[in-house]
């Protein structure tokens, strides 16, 4: 059987003051322009597999799933609903990712585009296909790179970690409070040393890395 499933489905949970943007409200009640946010079926899957290895109700738990791979987003799961997530209208906001610039000051987009005489499609395509990590859309040549010195892997690595991190604060902060942080998709689940990195910024919240488990 074929089965066809909106990726932003999982999302549609989410409370007006988390899905709507600050602009004139007639692009929104006229185009349907707010934040709709993606990777859905794996936020939804992986904060069902948590609470089954929990033991307790999805009911009962708050839940921030960390999808990391060559696109990332992060998902606010409270009581099994999403209430907030990264990505936005496009999956271009949010964290920067493999290729994508993540959460940019559109006042940036418009000083490249006068200086160097650019269109909007050009513009969107630096943005999608050339920005993010690129040293390496690979998380692990990333971190071979950083690990034989270079700067560049190394900062495009901490810039991931920390924008993972404030992310995870503020889903904390929006729910009051957090039982689980999952990382998942291709950096989440294989990388160790991408799980120890975004940890150890959650000192705050009770969290410590089990070196042998991770």
């Amino acid at each position: 059987p074929m089965v066809a499933v909106f990726d932003a489905a999982f999302h549609q949970t989410m409370p007006g003051k988390a899905f709507m943007y600050a602009l004139p409200y007639e692009y929104y009640k006229n185009d349907g322009v707010r934040r709709y946010g993606f990777h859905g079926t794996s936020h939804r899957y992986v904060s069902a597999r948590c609470a089954e290895m929990l033991g307790k109700p999805l009911s009962e738990l708050k839940i921030i799933s960390c999808h990391m791979g060559n696109g990332s987003s992060i998902c606010a799961i409270d009581h099994g609903k999403s209430v907030d997530t990264s990505m936005g209208f496009t999956p271009l906001v949010g964290l920067p990712m493999g290729t994508r610039c993540g959460d940019l000051d559109p006042g940036a987009m418009q000083f490249i585009m006068n200086k160097y005489n650019l269109g909007i499609d050009d513009m969107l395509n630096i943005l999608n296909k050339k920005s993010g990590v690129l040293v390496s859309p690979d998380f692990r040549d990333l971190e071979a790179a950083a690990d034989k010195g270079d700067d560049r892997a190394r900062l495009a690595l901490d810039m991931f970690y920390y924008w993972v991190a404030k992310v995870v604060g503020s889903y904390a902060a929006a729910m009051n409070g957090v039982d689980a942080i999952i990382y998942t998709a291709g950096v989440g689940e294989n990388s160790a040393s991408t799980r120890k990195a975004i940890s150890g910024y959650f000192g705050y919240l009770g969290v410590e890395i089990d070196d042998e488990a991770n």
